[in-house]
């Protein structure tokens, strides 16, 4: 049991830490793709400021994720061999294309990065389209294992021996659509957010220049777009957990026996040892059975409807329940966040609305959007616990008998810390390098002739 524990706890950790970087590596290299575009087609000095600051910033955090991931891809045969058998004979494909995405992406980068100077404005500006479309590419490829996770198919078990394999069924498993989509869109909500909160923050400082209203702007945008598609995503996604995974419904909203006309609850605590609730929040009746099925009359299953040992602990229900509400709620003020600033925007004649409540406002959602990835995973993984691959394979019958396994919790706990620390210290330390003089000189576009751009 406490090798058990360990090992959870070790993999909870690297996936926490490994998926904000693999977020802002999707996210931010179509961000600098938009930024070098705007600057090329504008000739536009204080976009290319942008693109150029943008450009260390995801070599940074690129290679920070390359070494986290591979740290991940050691624990995963170091602590769950028996998955592992599994996984390779069904999915394994995955993981393979998973790495063309990366390593072509790696070769573009690196094009990309000391091809400032040597290539011509408008060949360095589609070397990032390699880079977004690998990164964006690579992430079907991990989100569908997790979904395979959720929903298995494409194989068959007979005699303990996995057979009958299908992979392409396998990779288009009923989760699959799902989860992809609404992965992706977090990567973009999320890396939106976080960069208008970045420029909001240096605004509430008193820096109210140009080069920042652009960062804050393209972060807004790109978050408005995503955010909304995001909700939607979640919805459809939840939804369709009442048929392919009940059980994890159930303990999202801490629905203990099967029955229609179920409420919703908001913020709410649950109390699963005695199957009821400490505190019901905001209760809305009918709530979930008319989200689900659009009629007070749809039936939820209950957590009663399988045994104890087949369902979340009793310890991770009020866990689950909190991360999803929390989810939705970051979720919905950011999509507040950036209605209003829009709207703003739009009334006052295209003027970035600089008033300080929104700032705190755009300030607060960047880390929110962070956190609602976080909450989103921990919805989803602890959700199908006791299950490593839901009714095949349980997750105590995955883990490795080696012993020691407390050690290896705190080494890789370590690294990650440290690797966190370094990738915090180096961006602040980019953050501080004062910009070019070009750009503090309010240089204007007729300063440049057609077809130059600014060496910054």
């Amino acid at each position: 049991m406490q090798g058990l524990l360990a090992a959870r706890a070790q993999m909870g950790n690297s996936l926490m830490f490994h998926i904000i970087f693999s977020v802002l590596s999707i996210g931010l290299p179509l961000m600098l793709c938009i930024a070098e575009g705007l600057a090329l087609w504008h000739k536009d000095p204080v976009w290319m400021a942008i693109a150029r600051r943008w450009a260390k910033a995801v070599t940074l955090i690129f290679v920070v994720g390359a070494v986290s991931g591979t740290l991940i891809s050691f624990e995963l045969g170091l602590l769950w061999p028996t998955y592992i058998r599994y996984t390779g004979a069904i999915v394994g494909p995955l993981f393979g294309l998973e790495g063309i995405f990366f390593f072509t992406e790696a070769i573009f980068l690196g094009i990309y990065i000391y091809g400032w100077d040597r290539l011509s404005p408008r060949a360095h500006w589609l070397c990032t389209f390699p880079i977004w479309i690998a990164g964006l590419g690579a992430a079907p490829m991990i989100v569908t294992v997790n979904a395979w996770m959720n929903t298995p198919a494409g194989f068959v078990i007979q005699d303990g021996q996995v057979v009958g394999v299908n992979s392409l069924q396998a990779i288009f498993n009923p989760s699959m659509p799902y989860e992809v989509v609404h992965m992706i869109l977090a990567c973009y909500a999320g890396v939106g957010f976080s960069v208008a909160a970045l420029y909001a923050f240096s605004m509430l400082r008193g820096r109210r220049d140009e080069y920042r209203r652009k960062g804050m702007l393209l972060g807004l945008t790109v978050g408005l777009i995503a955010i909304p598609l995001q909700i939607l995503s979640g919805d459809a996604m939840a939804r369709s957990l009442a048929t392919q995974q009940p059980i994890k419904l159930a303990a999202m909203e801490a629905v203990f026996n099967t029955s229609s006309h179920v409420p919703l609850h908001l913020l709410g605590i649950p109390d699963a040892s005695s199957q009821t609730w400490i505190t019901q929040g905001l209760s809305i009746p009918d709530g979930l059975s008319l989200l689900v099925g659009f009629s007070p009359d749809t039936v939820i299953v209950g957590l009663n409807s399988v045994a104890v040992t087949d369902r979340p602990s009793v310890l991770m229900i009020p866990v689950i329940h909190f991360a999803f509400d929390v989810m939705v709620l970051f979720g919905s003020f950011m999509l507040l966040v950036a209605a209003l600033f829009w709207l703003l925007f739009f009334v006052h004649k295209r003027v970035i609305p600089e008033q300080k409540w929104l700032l705190w406002g755009i300030l607060l959602s960047g880390p929110m959007s962070l956190l609602a990835v976080e909450c989103g995973w921990i919805v989803t993984e602890e959700g199908r616990q006791p299950w490593t691959i839901s009714h095949f394979l349980r997750t105590s019958q995955a883990v490795t008998p080696a012993p020691y396994l407390p050690l290896t919790f705190l080494i890789f706990t370590v690294i990650y810390i440290a690797l966190t620390v370094m990738l915090i210290v180096l961006l602040v330390r980019q953050a501080r390098t004062p910009l070019p003089k070009l750009e503090w000189d309010e240089v204007t576009r007729e300063s440049l002739r057609p077809g130059e751009l600014p060496a910054i």
